[in-house]
């Protein structure tokens, strides 16, 4: 059975997040969306960790809301921001970490608030190296997964222009061998993590790092299980049976905010042979820019752009519904009319299903023309994108300036 999975996502604890993100709330928009196992987040923070054990219980192999009869199942995850001295460069370093039971993450808490504060920030920043957080996790519990988070943002992951490293063993050096997977991020394609083969026996998940609740899902993970149960996915990751997982849930990479290179203070943005062109320097500042992933990734892989690995099936890319709906109504995302409009479609279907399966019959008879052509358009690729670069998300336009307002071909 396929089991839509987000797990990297953070709590109201961390900086610059919802209050919006409480445990109930995380369930029902699970729900909303069709996320069937969502991450805790957060975990290492004293009272959202006090919350978990609270609200939460075990459930042969997961853990759900007590007193739920949601379906929805949560997985202790968190992330922990790493900044310390390697060799003669500073290395600023996201790293997820999965524990198998909440005695586990007791385990790794307690001997992360021995070596720094933990409890000002949901995602705690510490001065530790890679490979001692590994063995952190791994001595609480042999099967907690350490997961790099999207490694390749510029300024803080594994493999980023500004502060990364050259490979995984660089990065955790005897510790590598327990890295079983590594987690893209927003502004990198899956097809694009094809091109360095020292990722191919690892998986490479999807997950929304949503910092609010309407960003649950932007990515997700499709996992083909017996059962929903922390040893199934363990065994996913750890053997690497990409076999099953049937396929990803994908921001449109160009959409994410360091896709390309560039300098937000002169509003340059820049494509890899711009750079390269102008020596690494803004054109009109002559400041070194902020090279983003897609520049990254050319320097590190040792293969030809549109090769693919043995067994990876295709990832299917999204535009959420809310932003489709907006572009639709000529709305903002966050208005009255958005937002009743979305909660109208979502009765009949969880997002992703109505995204990724309803046809275009099935569509037009819960929602208006101009919607369900804009999920049509999406799901076909027929879509404008303008690049995200140097902090600045890009662009999706579903439909252009030739296409008239209100009007749809499906009518």
């Amino acid at each position: 059975m396929h089991y839509i999975t987000d797990l990297h996502l953070h709590s109201r604890f961390s900086r610059a997040c919802s209050k919006s993100l409480t445990l109930p709330n995380l369930e029902k928009w699970c729900e909303y969306k069709g996320v069937d196992i969502v991450g805790t987040a957060d975990f290492t923070h004293p009272v959202w960790n006090k919350e978990l054990h609270e609200n939460l219980e075990y459930d042969g192999g997961l853990y759900r809301l007590k007193n739920s009869k949601s379906k929805v199942r949560f997985l202790p995850t968190t992330e922990i921001s790493l900044i310390y001295k390697q060799g003669d460069k500073t290395r600023k370093n996201h790293i997820l970490v999965f524990a198998p039971t909440l005695e586990a993450v007791d385990k790794i808490t307690a001997e992360l608030g021995r070596r720094g504060n933990i409890k000002s920030d949901g995602r705690p920043i510490l001065g530790i190296k890679a490979p001692e957080l590994a063995e952190i996790a791994l001595s609480a519990d042999p099967k907690c997964l350490i997961v790099p988070a999207h490694i390749w943002t510029p300024w803080f992951s594994m493999f980023g222009s500004k502060s990364g490293c050259d490979s995984i063993e660089e990065c955790f050096g005897p510790m590598a061998q327990y890295i079983y997977a590594i987690e893209k991020g927003l502004s990198a394609s899956m097809e694009m993590n094809w091109m360095v083969s020292e990722l191919d026996n690892r998986v490479i998940l999807a997950d929304s790092d949503a910092h609010s609740l309407e960003k649950l899902g932007r990515e997700a993970n499709v996992f083909d299980l017996n059962t929903p149960s922390y040893d199934a996915i363990y065994d996913l990751i750890r053997n690497h049976r990409i076999e099953k997982m049937p396929y990803s849930i994908n921001f449109f990479p160009e959409e994410g905010k360091y896709h390309l290179d560039g300098h937000v203070a002169c509003g340059v943005r820049l494509f890899p042979k711009e750079t390269f062109k102008y020596k690494g320097l803004c054109p009109k500042c002559q400041k070194p820019v902020t090279k983003g992933v897609l520049s990254r990734v050319y320097e590190l892989a040792d293969r030809e752009e549109g090769q693919k690995p043995a067994a990876w099936t295709q990832p299917k890319s999204i535009v959420p519904l809310m932003e489709i709906i907006s572009q639709a109504l000529g709305k903002g995302i966050s208005s009255k009319a958005v937002v009743n409009e979305y909660f109208s479609i979502i009765k009949h279907a969880g997002e992703f299903k109505l995204l990724l399966d309803w046809t275009a019959q099935d569509l037009l008879r819960i929602t208006s023309p101009k919607i369900a052509e804009g999920i049509i358009r999406v799901r076909e690729g027929k879509i404008q994108v303008v690049g995200g670069y140097d902090g600045v998300f890009g662009t999706v336009k579903i439909w252009g300036e030739s296409d008239k307002i209100g009007q749809s071909r499906l009518i």
